[in-house]
């Protein structure tokens, strides 16, 4: 929780949730997510000077030491620099790390938007359909029934954030088929864009959704089960682009005004 405003955190802890990570707190970790929201809000503009350390640690009650890594990590992920006599600016959000996990949380609880979660989709599908196909033509027999599996769970799901689990597993163990270890660097990419998504909009609320939903990953699984690439592709890509517009839609929804 930010001391300043009584903000809660959650956004990256409903994401270590589903993906079964452990999401414990201690200070430089309470630091940092205050201080990379506060950069990705706006609150410190690009461009703009972090307020000098002796208010910082003021403001967070923490050591120096906790705060030097907190300032550490954010310019690890391309946010900010410190200049001798200069301070530390934030950096054009061009430098940053969008595929960082933190760095999508972050974006996630200023309140997922369209134009974020469109911009996802795309990378998604960029990324994730040739990792579809090269699964269909590298996967093991266990990794196909593996997906098998996780699809079968999927029908199964009783609450959203299974399902989501299920969904998210389903993703890596296609990129984990693909023989291409890259694939597995946009694993909290797919996270942030299934966490987003779920949140939303659930297709476990919706028999039609829901199936739908199931049968588009089923046909990904089958598709690479029977080593057909093209069919593989386009299955993921009907996926994603299934859960874009189920999200979209739904913002979308909630936005009319009342007649």
């Amino acid at each position: 929780m930010d001391r300043s405003t009584g903000r809660t955190r959650h956004s990256g802890d409903l994401m270590a949730a589903l993906s079964g990570r452990n999401a414990a707190r201690n200070l430089h970790s309470d630091v940092l997510w205050d201080l990379g929201f506060a950069i990705v809000s706006g609150t410190y503009a690009e461009g703009s000077i972090l307020p000098p350390d002796t208010e910082l640690l003021d403001r967070f009650g923490v050591s120096r030491t906790v705060l030097r890594e907190a300032l550490k990590t954010l310019a690890a992920k391309g946010m900010i620099e410190a200049r001798a006599r200069i301070g530390t600016r934030v950096l054009p959000r061009q430098r940053w790390n969008l595929f960082d996990a933190d760095v999508l949380a972050w974006h996630f609880e200023l309140g997922p938007e369209i134009g974020f979660l469109r911009s996802l989709a795309e990378v998604r599908i960029g990324i994730e359909i040739e990792g579809a196909a090269l699964a269909a033509e590298r996967c093991s027999p266990e990794q196909a029934a593996s997906l098998i599996e996780w699809v079968d769970r999927m029908a199964e799901a009783e609450t959203p954030a299974d399902f989501a689990r299920y969904d998210l597993e389903f993703h890596r163990t296609v990129a984990e088929a693909s023989g291409n270890p890259f694939m597995a660097s946009i694993s909290a990419l797919v996270e942030m864009a299934l966490t987003a998504s779920f949140t939303i909009s659930s297709p476990v609320s919706d028999p039609a959704a829901l199936d739908y939903t199931v049968n588009t990953h089923r046909r990904i699984a089958e598709a690479i089960r029977d080593r057909n690439a093209a069919a593989a592709r386009e299955a993921m890509r009907d996926a994603i682009a299934q859960g874009f517009a189920r999200a979209s839609g739904r913002m979308e929804a909630t936005r009319l005004p009342d007649v």
